[in-house]
């Protein structure tokens, strides 16, 4: 792999001797270079609506001091710019001579190719794909009234310099297609969507059967809205399918286990740590290391190998996700958690691959138990209070549970709780745990970051479901 640096024709020993100067007296901080290739192409009322391609380089320079950081960055890849920003980021630093923190230990993990999606599949074969596949969506039901299908690809360079030369690389290829149809039975409307993607090439997921299924499936899920009637409200049982509700627990949970909150205190969960913070047989993990997952890293935006953190351990909280700030500060060790959007942002706590490990309960079983209640399919949008734990999350597809069977398809359901109550709510854990297929974006004080969720079957008991029947 040729440097990023050699490529912008910077010398590495300039650039480091640049660096190394700029951390004089600081605790901590990295030289952060980014070339980025991204295409976008969606297929939207019959027609190529829309169709990008970005590329972007730069650095982000960052010095850090106690727990001040000093950031700058710039898309100008020379050493005068790098110059002018340590000059820049080196007014944050005090009279201290501590010596810099040391820098991670290096990974030759392997979770991904190291090439670009874009030179396997060529634009006029995209294109063509999306027009087949919404000419499928169109026939597989005369009320599919719109279909819109996107195909992404992202493909980033990244090469770290720390204090003395120390250099870490990493080449990441994403991508992500999606399909939403809108059905209409003359009276009502209602919409589905499926999308499936991960670090890899085109080839890996865009096989017939496989957009095929997304198709079938979002199309099953906008029929399923025709049918679906007010859904009631009140406190009752809850039962969440495996996969993508795991997004409830990534909003209303995982952000609360981030370092930073936890060590600001501004978190549900502060103070918390060797504590049962769930019911017994609850554990969750953030995983950066699955394989081709759309969350996964070889190692962070900060050098660190990425890897498997237990967060809550049969019920117990044992672990919070850490860059290297916040663990330095907290007496812990790095994570491989420290991500950021681009070389515009500096890093800090995030999440990867978040999910819940499996129970010893049959999903049949955990619905049979219910008498009345709600099972929730998938999410959409939702809000969460990372302070205080309070979330509220819309059901994109849901339905009613009698006498432990599902039976009337339901709209305008939200389930509405405190993440810290939700989790020692949990009764029954299933036996089926997914991951979603690969579609999640998580964003954090103005950064977007690709993510992945998941979780078996869960009972909750007695939340409250907002709903709008009469």
């Amino acid at each position: 792999m040729i440097s990023l640096l050699e490529k912008a024709e910077v010398g590495r020993n300039e650039a480091s001797a640049i660096l190394d100067s700029a951390l004089k007296g600081a605790d901590d901080g990295e030289l952060f270079v980014e070339q980025r290739l991204s295409e976008q192409a969606v297929f939207d009322d019959g027609r190529l609506k829309s169709a990008s391609f970005d590329e972007a380089q730069g650095f982000g320079l960052r010095v850090v001091s106690g727990e001040t950081q000093g950031y700058s960055h710039s898309t100008e890849l020379s050493a005068a710019a790098m110059t002018r920003a340590a000059q820049i980021c080196r007014t944050i630093v005090s009279a201290s001579t501590s010596a810099v923190m040391a820098a991670p230990a290096r990974t030759n993990r392997e979770l991904y190719v190291a090439q670009n999606p874009s030179d396997h599949f060529a634009f006029a074969d995209k294109v063509a794909l999306l027009q087949r596949v919404d000419e499928f969506a169109r026939k597989a039901d005369p009320r599919i009234k719109q279909v819109s299908v996107s195909l992404s690809g992202d493909w980033q360079e990244i090469e770290i310099l720390r204090a003395q030369g120390q250099v870490y690389r990493d080449s990441r290829p994403l991508v992500r297609f999606h399909v939403s149809v809108m059905a209409s039975d003359g009276k009502e409307r209602a919409s589905g969507s499926f999308g499936f993607g991960g670090r890899g090439l085109y080839g890996d997921y865009l096989s017939e059967t496989k957009w095929q299924d997304a198709v079938k499936e979002a199309v099953r899920q906008s029929l399923i809205g025709l049918e679906a009637k007010p859904a009631p409200a009140g406190e009752m049982d809850v039962v969440l399918g495996p996969g993508w509700p795991g997004i409830l627990l990534h909003e209303a949970i995982g952000h609360g286990l981030e370092g930073d909150f936890n060590r600001k205190k501004t978190s549900a969960f502060s103070g918390l740590m060797g504590e049962r913070i769930a019911a017994p047989g609850i554990t969750i993990v953030d995983d950066g290391t699955v394989a081709r997952a759309r969350g996964s890293l070889a190692m962070d935006d900060e050098g660190t190998p990425s890897s498997s953190t237990t967060l809550i351990e049969d019920g117990i909280l044992v672990g919070f996700m850490q860059d290297r700030l916040n663990a330095r500060l907290m007496g812990m060790k790095p994570t491989g958690n420290g991500r950021r959007q681009s070389f515009a942002h500096s890093p800090m706590p995030r999440m990867t691959n978040t999910y819940m490990l499996d129970g010893d309960k049959h999903p049949d079983e955990i619905l049979s138990s219910v008498k009345r209640g709600l099972y929730a399919k998938s999410f959409g949008g939702g809000q969460v209070d990372i302070t205080s734990g309070k979330f509220v999350f819309a059901c994109t597809e849901a339905y009613l549970i009698e006498d432990g069977r599902i039976t009337m398809p339901v709209k305008g359901a939200t389930i509405i709780g405190n993440g810290a109550d939700a989790l020692k709510r949990i009764s029954m854990v299933g036996n089926d745990m997914a991951l979603d297929p690969g579609i999640g974006t998580c964003g954090k004080q103005g950064q977007g970051v690709p993510v992945c969720v998941g979780q078996p079957s869960l009972r909750l008991d007695q939340i409250t479901v907002g709903g709008t029947a009469a």
